[in-house]
């Protein structure tokens, strides 16, 4: 899909803790409180408050309103020259009328608002059960999940339709998203789920079928209450996996958009942008500053202008394929995934990484979206480790009764990634004034030998990340003896420098083990485990801290695969 032309369909993918997704608190309004006798929301000064806030509601039947002329902007009056007639006036008495009976009638618009008509802004008039105002999100502080309304939705539909009905551009326009393109959406690991189940004659926005009754941190993950927050397992990176490329091999879409919690999207889109197998763009967005519907919320923004980078073409080669690899949309910048991470929590919070580029477009009014450059790392299509390249068995390594032992793992069962291959990859960080001693004794090392010896009862695809001084990824000696004993146990090391290394690095200054070159820590885990799927455990040691020389060069050479994907990707 290019030069904007036509009417693409676009996959919408709910991500865990997609903040993008929640909205504020429900409050119960004045006007019910102020109806029922409950106490009322007061300023600072112990004043009620002025205004209700108005949320998004459905209408259950049509009403006719009566707005008053020249009031949606105080200096409308001074133009009342440019302006047609009014339909009517309505006298003292608030009596309608078609021509005006005296002068102190007000010249109004008569408007009908119908159900279908969509979502109009509307005091918030619900209680609690016990006839109480609600004041957040929690009947009572700290309560449990069984206590709480989820502020987050289901799916992006909701999202999407207040958007369209409330959105205005620059130009005064509404229905910035309906009017692009239309959309699927698809919960992959939904920050919403239904506790109660739904079913399809409820369902007017997520399409056909059933829901059953949905568990919290088992098929929904909320980021707010912030007490009930957990994180998906890592077993959840394969149903992603198995969605999103399930979704994207169907041929029916045009691109699509990734939803997740701000603070871990770039890892996830960094996994896709390795292992989705397809030509499509695929544009992640979060809302890292406030909530959808308050103010200041960037969110809204980033989704109509990750559309329009998808209906740009820019990302597209001569063959109408992906050129870019999957990003990420923030304050009209255009991010590659790999190069992306979250700094702060401020609006616009993400910073490009390693030095070299990062900031692939720009979306920004006035004018086109803009390509700045093509990265020369491989993506998607053309990842070496993307679905389609993965084997459905590769070797893994566990502990026996004489040592370390090979064997076999599932990948991949029926064309859709197991979730138990998921591979564990654990962090090593070091620091000055952190070693025990000058020695070389790994036996120092208590946390990596345990994970090392955990790995090998629990975890046959496993790997460490080792995150030391800048510019040469350098560890501690007690360190380094532990983690050589890591590689020839089957656990490849891949060394990063700390913090955002503006540098790669060098493959002369690591030895059994991967240069992880400029990606920061987070990003070299994810590039680990896919290449632990696509090349297995490495070859262990009968004896992993004394191998031998044939055991040494047929390490470094299974290291060698890694590299160079480490090297491209």
């Amino acid at each position: 899909m290019s030069g904007g032309q036509g009417r693409p369909r676009i996959a919408v993918f709910a991500g865990a803790t997609a903040t993008i997704l929640n909205s504020a608190p429900l409050v119960t309004s004045n006007l019910a409180r102020t109806r029922h006798g409950l106490p009322l929301r007061t300023d600072a000064s112990g004043a009620p408050l002025r205004y209700d806030a108005l949320r998004p509601q459905r209408l259950a039947r049509p009403v006719t309103v009566y707005v008053e002329q020249f009031s949606a902007h105080p200096l409308e009056r001074d133009a009342a020259p440019l302006y047609g007639p009014p339909d009517g006036y309505l006298d003292a008495a608030g009596a309608f009328h078609r021509e005006r009976q005296s002068d102190a009638d007000v010249p109004v618009y008569e408007i009908e608002l119908r159900p279908e008509d969509g979502l109009i802004p509307l005091p918030y008039m619900a209680r609690q059960a016990d006839g109480s105002a609600w004041e957040g999100d929690l009947t009572r502080p700290g309560g449990g999940p069984e206590e709480t309304r989820i502020p987050f939705y289901p799916d992006a539909s909701r999202l999407f339709e207040e958007i369209d009905r409330l959105g205005v551009d620059e130009d005064g326009v509404a229905n910035l998203l309906g009017s692009q393109a239309d959309y699927d959406f698809i919960r992959v690991i939904p920050p919403g789920g239904y506790g109660a189940g739904r079913a399809a004659a409820e369902r007017t926005d997520l399409g056909d079928g059933d829901i059953p009754p949905e568990t919290i941190w088992e098929d929904f993950f909320p980021y707010r209450p912030f007490h009930l927050r957990r994180e998906p397992p890592r077993r959840m990176l394969a149903q992603l996996t198995n969605r999103v490329q399930a979704a994207l091999a169907s041929g029916q879409y045009a691109g699509a958009l990734w939803l997740e919690g701000s603070p871990f999207i770039e890892e996830s889109i960094y996994w896709l942008n390795l292992v989705a197998d397809t030509t499509i763009p695929i544009v992640a967005c979060a809302s890292p500053d406030f909530p959808h519907g308050t103010l200041g919320a960037g969110g809204d923004r980033h989704l109509v202008d990750a559309v329009r980078y998808i209906r740009s073409g820019i990302w597209a080669d001569e063959d109408g394929r992906d050129r870019v690899g999957t990003v990420l949309m923030s304050s009209e910048q255009v991010f590659a995934s790999r190069d992306v991470a979250k700094a702060d929590a401020r609006p616009g919070g993400y910073i490009a990484t390693g030095g070299h580029g990062g900031i692939v477009a720009t979306t920004g009014e006035p004018g086109p979206a803009v390509l700045t450059y093509v990265p020369a790392r491989r993506h998607t299509h053309r990842s070496a480790v993307r679905f389609s390249e993965l084997p459905d068995q590769v070797t893994g390594v566990r502990s026996g009764a004489a040592g370390i032992e090979a064997l076999s793992v599932d990948v991949k069962r029926s064309g859709e990634l197991v979730p138990g291959a998921i591979p564990h990859v654990g962090f090593v960080k070091h620091a000055r004034y952190l070693s025990e001693d000058t020695s070389a004794d790994p036996a120092n090392e208590v946390e990596i030998l345990a994970a090392i010896e955990r790995n090998l009862r629990q975890h046959p695809l496993s790997g460490f990340v080792a995150e030391g001084g800048t510019p040469y990824g350098s560890m501690g000696p007690s360190s380094d003896a532990a983690l050589r004993r890591a590689t020839f146990s089957g656990m490849p090391v891949v060394r990063t420098s700390r913090g955002n290394a503006e540098g790669f690095v060098p493959r002369e200054r690591v030895k059994l083990s991967i240069a992880g070159q400029n990606l920061t820590a987070p990003k070299a885990r994810i590039l680990l485990m896919a290449c632990l799927l696509r090349f297995g455990a490495l070859p262990p040691a009968a004896d992993p801290d004394h191998p031998t020389a044939d055991e040494v060069r047929a390490v470094e050479q299974a290291l060698a695969a890694y590299q160079d994907v480490f090297d491209t990707h």
